[in-house]
């Protein structure tokens, strides 16, 4: 069975979005404005790379990552050449770029349950606010990497839904503090 590996940059009231600076959120780019650089901060995502075997996607962060990353050969090598899985109920084979390595679209979340039961290593999520939510949700992330940034967003897109649901247990596995304010949190899902 492989894992399922939810990684995000969150502020501490849990939003998500556009983190890196993507276009249409009032305060896109909240990750590196008005916070301190520390690149201890980011060391994570080299292990991360060294340790996933696949990156899955939604739609949205496919499409805003698809034009980008494959020309990132200094910063994500691993991550261009891993295969990757979208997905998506809208998207089309024509619509996936050819220059980004093996990329499937699965249809469903049920769709993910099985390629979780599948051979192979951890399979990591980047962005993908709703995908997230939805795979949480149905029980399907086994493990968080998160870096909460010392910020209070209010809107914006959220990592965790607000489905009324039974609690589910975290167990920490990796925590650091880091001189900015930055935590970074790494947690498995106690089944």
């Amino acid at each position: 069975m492989r894992t399922l590996i939810a990684t995000a940059f969150v502020s501490l009231d849990g939003v998500v979005e556009a983190a890196g600076g993507e276009p249409g959120y009032r305060n896109s780019g909240w990750t590196f404005k008005d916070i301190e650089f520390d690149e201890a901060v980011y060391e994570i995502k080299g292990s991360e790379q060294d340790e996933a075997a696949a990156m899955m996607l939604g739609r949205l962060s496919y499409q805003l990552f698809a034009p980008v990353w494959p020309g990132m050969t200094t910063e994500f090598p691993t991550y261009n050449a891993m295969p990757k899985y979208v997905v998506s109920t809208t998207l089309q084979e024509k619509d996936l770029v050819s220059n980004w390595g093996e990329i499937s679209i699965l249809r469903s979340l049920d769709d993910v349950a099985a390629l979780k039961e599948t051979e192979g290593g951890p399979i990591i999520i980047h962005g993908s606010a709703t995908l997230n939510r939805d795979l949480s949700d149905a029980h399907l992330i086994d493990r968080y990497h998160l870096l909460v940034y010392p910020v209070l967003l209010g809107a914006g897109k959220r990592l965790f839904s607000d489905a009324d649901k039974d609690k589910q247990n975290l167990k920490l596995i990796e925590s650091e503090s880091y001189a900015n304010g930055v935590q970074k949190m790494l947690y498995d899902v106690v089944r």
